[in-house]
């Protein structure tokens, strides 16, 4: 609790007892109104304050008007306990909001401590203490054991192990080795470790994680915006309704003037909108938080509110449901030996960082003549083009053997397969394997207990591949053999079949996905962590490479969104009820004081259930 909320606290203890003790006093006429003036100055000085300061501004219809209005007009008819209990209760339920709305802001700020302080720089020998914005890359940081990496790097000199949960949520710590990848805002627990910086500090991971959750609550979702709306037309209308309440009646029925004016009143307490003004952004705020805890970056309460009606979800293969280490599992050559096969397909692919290219490297084993070497130019989608010793090599996939006339060997076994040709010759091919992750298939699994009715597997691999994937997966459909327009494509044509008030998701890498990421209803980013391009396409980025956050996340953003209906449908339901009794005639001041602030006192605390990791 903050100082100024201990203060609110004790403002309300002390007029609490201040009225308790009042009322019990005998006293009558001036004396009675002056002891009743006292605790009520002393809870409500602000909220009147306000109401004065916002008229004097034009800003005239607002929940401080509207209390101010009804705790005066209750002094004016002499109820004057109820006019300090309506104030002071008030002040209970704004002091519950401020409270829910900084434990839901801290779990936030806990991730916002990722942010390093400084770097260690290493500079001809000598150890400069300087802010991560003044370290250009390729220089040398120092790392102790239980600082934070400070910027996104790798390792050149020692071992360690780091605590990525800040990111990623995952408690278990990832041992790290020279030649590894370090991530900004993780901590080194237990070596000195050199690092090469690799990205300039604005460009790191921390960064653009940071500018993210900072910029978070400025989307709002479709429900706010209407409650926001809904809030500025409601509060005159309820000042009208009171108004006309207080002169109708004893104008053209048997009221008092007095009775009148008790039920507008009454009337006014009910109508204030503090428990959906409150509740609904508190409900999204804290479902947003409470994703952070888990390695789940949201960038705004409306991306929430989508991922809560998705019912079809399409995945990229590679790097999304399977690993991702390729490894060569087989070579089959037509004319050449296979070393030699291996050795012009290394050449070809030693300028790609594709994983694909990697694992040929990595099987290759040896050097490679830079001055064997000439022209090689990436075909995205398809694979490379080359000059190896003079002669053209061509290495991808079928696609691009057959854009140039040649026609390959079908493969028989289940992987991906990488085709040779040289200077328009088949050569052969190369099979490359990569492994389905552990909790993919109970991913899937769990999509379908959460409801979702169709999940899509698309890739670029070979249909073979695809399909055995897609199969042990237990995918509803499968599409194969993609280049990455045909994979906004076929999103853009399953967008056009979606059921009206339904969602469709895409998931993938964040390397090679933006264009299918930015396209679809709602994008989400696999393996967020060190991808530029995952945390800048995506609405929702998952800190780590499990696609169970995927199901965790629809989890949070539906439990969320019940919450968000439970408070609107309490809310209106209860003052509708409270409303039509007082004016009626059935409702005192103090069934008012429940339907308005006991209503948002409840709806805040259904409202604080979205930060529970449950």
């Amino acid at each position: 609790m903050t100082k100024k909320q201990k203060k609110t606290l004790f403002r309300i203890i002390l007029s609490g007892l201040l009225l308790g003790t009042v009322w019990l006093l005998p006293s009558d006429g001036w004396l009675r109104l002056i002891l009743f003036l006292i605790p009520y100055l002393l809870i409500g000085w602000d909220v009147l304050w306000r109401a004065v300061r916002n008229i004097l501004h034009g800003q005239v219809f607002d929940e401080n008007f509207l209390m101010a209005l009804a705790t005066v007009g209750a002094f004016v008819i002499g109820e004057y306990p109820e006019g300090v209990a309506v104030m002071l209760f008030y002040q209970v339920g704004e002091l519950f909001q401020k409270i829910a709305v900084g434990k839901s802001r801290r779990s936030i700020a806990a991730l916002m401590d990722i942010r390093p302080d400084t770097a260690r720089v290493l500079r001809e020998g000598e150890e400069f203490v300087l802010s991560p914005e003044e370290v250009a890359v390729g220089e040398v940081i120092l790392i102790q054991p239980g600082e934070k990496i400070p910027l996104d790097g790798r390792i050149i000199e020692g071992h360690t192990t780091a605590n990525t949960a800040a990111l990623t949520g995952e408690a278990l710590p990832k041992d790290l080795s020279p030649g590894d990848a370090v991530i900004s805002g993780t901590v080194n627990l237990n070596g000195v470790i050199r690092v090469e910086v690799t990205s300039l500090f604005e460009e790191s991971t921390v960064s653009k994680i940071l500018d993210l959750v900072e910029n978070a609550s400025e989307k709002k979702a479709r429900t706010e915006n209407f409650i926001t709306r809904f809030a500025r037309v409601y509060t005159p209308c309820v000042v009208g309704g009171a108004t006309l309440l207080a002169l109708l009646p004893p104008l053209f029925l048997d009221w008092s003037w007095w009775d009148g004016l008790s039920r507008a009143l009454i009337f006014l307490v009910v109508s204030c909108p503090c428990a959906l003004v409150i509740s609904v952004p508190l409900s999204f705020f804290g479902g947003i938080g409470g994703a952070s805890r888990r390695g789940i970056l949201v960038k705004g309460s409306n991306f929430l509110e989508t991922l809560a009606d998705v019912d079809t979800i399409v995945f990229d293969k590679t790097g999304t449901l399977t690993k991702g280490n390729f490894r060569v599992t087989g070579i089959e050559s037509v004319d050449l030996p296979k070393e030699k096969l291996l050795e012009l397909a290394a050449h070809a692919e030693s300028r790609s960082s594709h994983p694909i290219a990697t694992s040929i490297l990595q099987a290759y084993g040896e050097s490679i003549d830079s001055i064997r070497l000439g022209e090689v130019t990436e075909l995205p989608g398809m694979g490379i083009r080359a000059i190896v010793d003079g002669s053209e090599i061509l290495a991808g996939n079928e696609t691009l053997l057959r854009s140039e006339g040649i026609a390959p060997l079908p493969s028989p076994h289940v992987g991906t397969t990488v085709h040779l040709s040289v200077d328009g010759r088949y050569g052969g091919q190369i099979l490359i394997s990569d492994e389905i992750k552990p909790d993919s298939l109970q991913t899937v699994q769990a999509l379908r207990t959460l409801g979702v009715n169709r999940t899509i597997l698309l890739t670029g691999d070979n249909r073979v591949v695809g399909q055995a994937v897609g199969e042990a997966l237990g995918m509803d459909e499968t599409h194969a053999e993609l280049l990455p327009d045909g994979k906004v494509a076929l999103v853009e044509t399953l967008l056009s079949k979606q059921p009206k008030g339904s969602a469709l998701a895409f998931v993938g890498d964040g390397i090679n996905d933006a264009p299918v990421l930015s396209r679809a209803d709602i994008g989400i980013a696999m393996g967020g962590v060190g991808s530029d391009a995952a945390i800048e396409a995506a609405d929702i980025v998952l800190m780590d490479d499990r696609p169970s956050r995927l199901a965790e996340a629809i989890a949070i953003s539906r439990k969320t969104m019940r919450i968000v209906r439970q408070n609107i449908v309490f809310a209106l339901g209860i003052k509708g009820v409270v409303l039509l009794l007082g004016a009626l005639g059935f409702a005192n001041m103090w069934i008012a004081v429940f339907a308005d602030v006991g209503v948002s006192v409840l709806a805040i605390l259904n409202a604080m259930r979205t930060m529970k990791k449950k």
